[in-house]
C-alpha cells in the first residue's frame, strides 16, 4: 500500500504531495537544514561531484523543490539547469533563492509533472532527483519519462534516504527520525502530516540494490549506489544506453 501524507483524503497521492509541499514551503528550507544538521548540503555536494565527472551542460532537476540541487549543480562549469516541480509554493521559494544568488541565467524553474515531462526526447545530458523519487505517484513512469528525455549516454543521479543505517548509530538515528523529527516538524511547520509522512515513506521505499533493479526495469544501465554518512542516505547513479 502506498504511503500518503493525508490518510483521510480521497485525493491522489500526487495531489496530496502538491498540497503538502505548498503548505510547508515557507518553512521547508529552515526545517530541512535544521533537522538534517546541514548534512544534506554535504550529500548534495557529493552527488554533484559524481555527476561533474561527466561534464553535463544541460541538466534536468526533477522534483527540484526549493532548487537546492539545481543550485548545487551550478558548480559544474557552464552547466544550465532546468528544475521542475508540481508545487508552486516550493518553486516560488526556489526562485527567490536563485534570484538572490544571481543564477537566473543558469537556472530556470518550471511547474511540471515528473511523470509527464514537457520536453522532447533526447534533450538533456543529465538528470538529478534530490529526495523526491519517494514522492512520485508512479516511480516507474517517472523514471521512464526521465530516460526518454535524456540523450543517449546521459546520466541520472538520485539522492535519497536509505535504510542501510549502520550500527551502533542505527538505534539512535531511528529514534530521532521516527520520534524527534516528526515532533519538531509539526511544531515549526504547523503541518504534522508532512513530517510523519517522511519516515513512513522512507520505511517502505525500496533502496540499495532493490532500487537499482527498478532503474534497470525502467531501462537504465550501469547502475551503482553509494552510501552516505553511516548509511543515512544513498547516491544512485545510472546511465541511458548509448545508441
Amino acid at each position: 500500500m502506498a504511503v500518503i501524507p493525508y490518510k483521510n483524503s480521497q485525493k491522489s497521492k500526487k495531489d496530496q504531495i502538491e498540497k503538502m509541499f505548498d503548505d510547508i514551503s515557507h518553512k521547508y528550507d529552515f526545517l530541512n537544514h535544521l533537522l538534517s544538521l546541514n548534512i544534506d548540503k554535504l550529500w548534495r555536494k557529493n552527488a554533484i561531484g559524481k555527476l561533474k565527472v561527466f561534464s553535463p551542460q544541460n541538466i534536468l532537476d526533477v522534483a527540484t523543490g526549493t532548487a537546492d540541487f539545481a543550485i548545487a549543480a551550478t558548480r559544474i562549469e557552464n552547466a544550465v539547469i532546468t528544475g521542475i516541480d508540481i508545487s508552486e509554493g516550493m518553486l516560488g521559494a526556489g526562485r527567490i533563492k536563485v534570484d538572490r544568488k544571481k543564477l537566473t541565467g543558469r537556472i530556470e524553474l518550471l511547474k511540471a509533472d515528473s511523470e509527464n515531462l514537457p520536453f522532447d526526447n533526447n534533450t538533456f545530458d543529465a538528470a538529478t532527483i534530490g529526495f523526491g523519487i519517494r514522492n512520485f505517484e508512479n516511480p516507474a513512469q517517472g523514471l521512464s519519462e526521465i530516460l526518454r528525455v535524456l540523450k543517449p549516454g546521459g546520466v541520472i543521479v538520485i539522492l535519497e534516504f536509505s535504510k542501510h543505517v549502520k550500527q551502533p548509530f542505527k538505534q539512535l538515528y531511528s529514534f530521532y527520525f521516527t520520534k524527534i523529527l516528526p515532533l519538531f516538524g509539526k511544531i515549526i511547520s504547523k503541518n504534522g502530516s508532512a513530517y510523519t509522512y517522511l519516515p513512513e515513506s522512507v520505511k517502505i521505499f525500496p533502496d540499495g540494490n532493490d532500487f537499482i533493479e527498478i532503474l534497470y526495469k525502467a531501462g537504465f544501465v550501469e547502475g551503482n549506489w553509494y552510501l552516505q554518512t553511516f548509511g543515512i542516505a544513498s547516491i544512485y547513479l545510472a546511465k541511458k544506453a548509448k545508441i
